[in-house]
């Protein structure tokens, strides 16, 4: 009996579990299967829209490129013809119409950029990387010829998906001269960049022809590599394919795939089996026990029962059977059946938090991106009331989501043009699935909760319910966007709005650039823009570029001056001109030569006033010569007819005292007089005796022998001899003024004269005077400083200006022995030629 009982309790606790068996399991499975559907589709949302985003990162990068300064001066010289046979031009460093700026440090660098004419020939290639330009590539041209300034296209080019940006390029005058292209090979490299890095669990993207059922790239190609078929890739991995937005109207059926590892849904879902199973066997194991205990108790009593008719049996009939002594068990059975119950609630319990867990967290993912996001996310449903409202869109529109929710989204959002152009954008959408991301993409006004008004871009995703349709409104600010892209149209046209010359010439000679403002310059040099400067300018900007050095000139246009800085730019192969008119700053200049030349004529009047006591004498001399001569000779002649050779020797030294008359005359003209400066090639031997001769008279009175030590030969300078005999002159007057505050027999003034290594000429005056205080040294050549009680303080100044004029200098020191040396320092001219 018990044995049996056991039996059939095994029976029964195996036949319940197996009912509850085929319903657990497959709620469970429902649930799973349900969970990896939603995540996977999520995952298929969140990696296309990086895609997206990285393909939207190239396209504003081509934009940036497209409208550069640096592009638009290069093609307003630039020309392209029909008929032109030649091929592109070809670059493997950077052209000279890409700015040298690092670009491409978030994105991956396409493998060329192209310059187009407007028939969409190529006329300039820039190759990044050692991948060859697609020999097909010449033919997809044609899709980029359309009205819209910016164009992205997907395609495939020699059985490689590729993406083509291209946008429309202006030369410096707004003049559209063909396009700028990005060619970017959608590798994997590409794609695993356009992913940022994120690819949890080992998850991939790739590329799908979706005719063929074949990959073209993925992100990592050692697990996927290209040409691998859609069901070869199936065995390893759950594929979510979708479609792109068509890019341009291209015809290929490409889709954009997103490949979960089956090993990580195998573990994911041997992990919920394995629990799914120990629940199983603890339920198994439940069931079949207390119907064993159960059917086990139940026997026990019936012995009991059958025990006591044994021994009713036994004393009645005399009979012995055995008797077996057990426990009352049925309170135990009790107990078991009620703790099983409570485990079945408690794992129901369990599975029920742990899926509403789950279902919070995805919750709360979602939330987290929701009110994260750059960009206002805004959720419509078909009658376009708002559900959902993010917290970027409350501080964009001023709106609060209290506000928002239950409004219609035109009436709080728009005004009045653009509530009637999103009607019609949201018509399109609802009649039309695949479109390309850029025909999503449109430009509104929207209105702020204050009245003001700023652009925005938006894009309108549908979001297909089980029970209804929602829209999802992405929402950017772009009033940032469009004064970037207006400073750059307006940093694109400086040079052609400065007022002073700006040219760019290349290698050749050839004029690539001029403003407005260079015409005199080009008359100039008698050429146009486009044409090629005289041999000489060329054989400049040659020396130029070689050398890496900026190079400045002058020249006269007409009646204007102009100085010109040539600037460099080796790396591109051209040098920028640069011109500034300084006909006013010359005309300043000659006055103020005009004006220190009468400086220097009044100092010369003054040092001839001081000098008149001694010019009288010099005159004096052969005046009283003259007439003592003439005396003698008529006294002779009165006295006698004899004695002819004395009257011819005395008529002769008249002549020789009129003549040293004369010339002091002429040499204190030439010193006082006012005159134009005229240079000369001279003896400074012969220019410093001449001054000598000036001073002997104040010499001789202050008891001073000037001693003379020349040069054996002769030292040429070209000089202006007058301004020099007056710097020389003021020199050795110093001198004497400064030994007259001496004994007698202590004064002592020298003038050497030398040459130094063949090319100065030096010229010292040495006097032994009580010298200058070292207080007084460092203001000597200081404007109106002296350290006379009647000097001007001039003269030291004019003596350094001329000196400086001369490309010479003039200094000062205290001599050992006492007293002051000044220097003078002069080139030498080795031609003996006036000039």
């Amino acid at each position: 009996m018990p044995l049996m009982s056991v039996m059939i309790g095994l029976f029964c606790g195996l036949v319940v579990w197996a009912l509850l068996d085929q319903v657990q399991p497959q709620a469970l499975r429902s649930i799973f299967n349900e969970e990896l559907e939603t995540r996977l589709d999520q995952q298929a949302r969140e990696t296309l829209i990086r895609f997206d985003n990285y393909v939207l990162a190239h396209t504003s990068t081509a934009r940036l490129l497209a409208n550069h300064r640096q592009l638009a001066n290069y093609l307003e010289p630039v020309y392209w013809f029909k008929g032109d046979t030649d091929g592109p031009k070809q670059y493997r460093s950077t052209p000279p119409w890409l700015p040298g700026s690092t670009l491409w440090q978030s994105l991956v660098r396409p493998s060329h950029i192209l310059l187009l004419d407007n028939e969409g020939r190529i006329r300039e290639i820039y190759q990044l990387g050692e991948r060859p330009l697609p020999d097909e590539l010449a033919g997809a041209t044609e899709l980029l010829l359309s009205e819209q300034r910016v164009q992205a296209n997907l395609t495939t080019l020699g059985d490689r998906p590729y993406l083509l940006i291209s946008e429309t390029a202006e030369d410096a005058t707004g003049t559209e001269m063909g396009f700028l292209m990005l060619v970017a090979p959608i590798d994997a490299q590409f794609l695993a960049a356009s992913q940022q890095g994120v690819s949890p669990n080992g998850v991939l993207v790739g590329i799908l022809e979706a005719d063929e059922q074949r990959f073209l790239a993925s992100s990592d190609q050692f697990r996927l590599p290209a040409q691998r078929l859609l069901s070869a890739a199936e065995s390893d991995f759950l594929v979510t394919a979708q479609s792109f937005s068509e890019y341009e109207g291209s015809t290929l059926n490409l889709q954009f795939a997103t490949l979960v590892p089956r090993s990580v849904v195998e573990a994911m879902r041997d992990r919920v089996a394995g629990l799914e199973r120990r629940q199983r066997l603890v339920a198994a194991f439940t069931f079949v026990s207390v119907f064993t205990l159960i059917f086990f108790l139940l026997s026990e009593r019936l012995n009991k029962i059958l025990q006591r008719v044994s021994r009713f049996s036994q004393r009645a009939l005399g009979s012995k059977q055995p008797v077996i002594e057990r426990g009352n068990q049925l309170f135990v059975l009790e107990d078991w059946i009620h703790q099983f119950i409570q485990l079945v609630r408690d794992t129901r319990e369990e599975m029920r938090q742990q899926h509403e867990t789950e279902m919070h967290e995805s919750e709360m993912l979602k939330q987290a991106i929701m009110e994260t996001a750059l960009d206002s996310i805004i959720t419509i449903d078909r009658r376009g009331v708002i559900i959902e409202y993010n917290p970027t869109a409350e501080q964009t529109f001023g709106h609060s989501r209290e506000e928002a929710l239950g409004r219609v989204f035109a009436e709080l959002i728009f005004n009045g043009e653009s509530r009637l152009r999103f009607s019609l954008l949201l018509a399109d959408v609802l009649s039309s699935r695949d479109r390309h991301p850029d025909e999503m993409r449109h430009e509104l006004t929207a209105v702020k909760r204050d009245g003001a008004v700023f652009p925005v871009e938006l894009a309108i995703k549908p979001i297909r319910l089980k029970n209804r349709l929602a829209f999802t409104i992405y929402m950017h600010d772009i009033s940032n966007r469009r004064r970037i892209e207006l400073e750059i149209r307006s940093l694109a046209k400086f040079a052609s709005e400065s007022p002073s010359p700006i040219l760019r010439v290349n290698r050749r000679g050839v004029i690539l650039y001029a403003n407005g403002a260079s015409d005199q310059l080009l008359s100039y040099w008698g050429c146009e823009r486009a044409q090629t400067l005289p041999l000489y300018w060329r054989n400049r900007v040659t020396d130029i570029l070689g050398s890496g050095e900026d190079w400045q000139t002058q020249v006269i246009c007409a009646t204007q001056v102009y100085s010109l800085l040539l600037t460099p730019v080796v790396d591109l192969g051209y040098v920028n001109i640069y011109g500034r008119d300084i006909t006013a700053e010359r005309e300043a200049e000659r006055q103020a030569r005009e004006h220190q030349q009468e400086l220097i004529h009044v100092s010369r009047l003054s040092t001839m006033g001081e000098m008149a006591t001694g010019l009288a004498h010099e005159l004096n001399q052969p005046l009283s010569a003259i007439a003592n001569y003439a005396n003698g000779s008529v006294r002779r002649l009165q006295a006698s007819d004899r004695g002819a050779e004395d009257i011819l020797y005395a008529l002769g030294q008249i002549t020789a005292q009129a003549d040293r008359a004369g010339e002091i005359i002429k040499r204190l003209r030439a010193l006082v007089g006012k005159q134009t400066p005229v240079r000369r090639v001279a003896d400074i031997n012969e220019v410093v005796r001449e001054v000598c001769s000036f001073v002997e008279f104040a010499a001789r009175k202050a008891g001073v022998v000037i001693e003379q030590e020349f040069s054996l030969g002769t030292l040429p300078v070209r000089i202006d001899v007058v301004q020099i005999e007056q710097v020389l002159l003021n020199l050795i007057r110093n001198a004497l003024d400064a030994l007259l505050e001496i004994p007698e027999d202590e004064r002592s003034l020298v003038i050497q004269t030398s040459c130094r290594e063949g090319k100065w000429v030096l010229i010292r005056v040495l006097d032994s005077g009580a010298g200058i205080r070292d207080a007084d040294m460092g203001r000597l050549f200081e404007p109106f400083y002296t350290t006379k009680e009647s000097g001007m303080g001039m003269g030291l100044v004019i003596s350094r200006t001329i000196i400086e004029d001369h490309n010479g200098t003039i200094t000062a020191e205290q001599r050992a022995e006492g007293g002051t040396c000044f220097s003078i320092l002069l080139p030498s001219n080795n031609r003996n030629s006036d000039e």
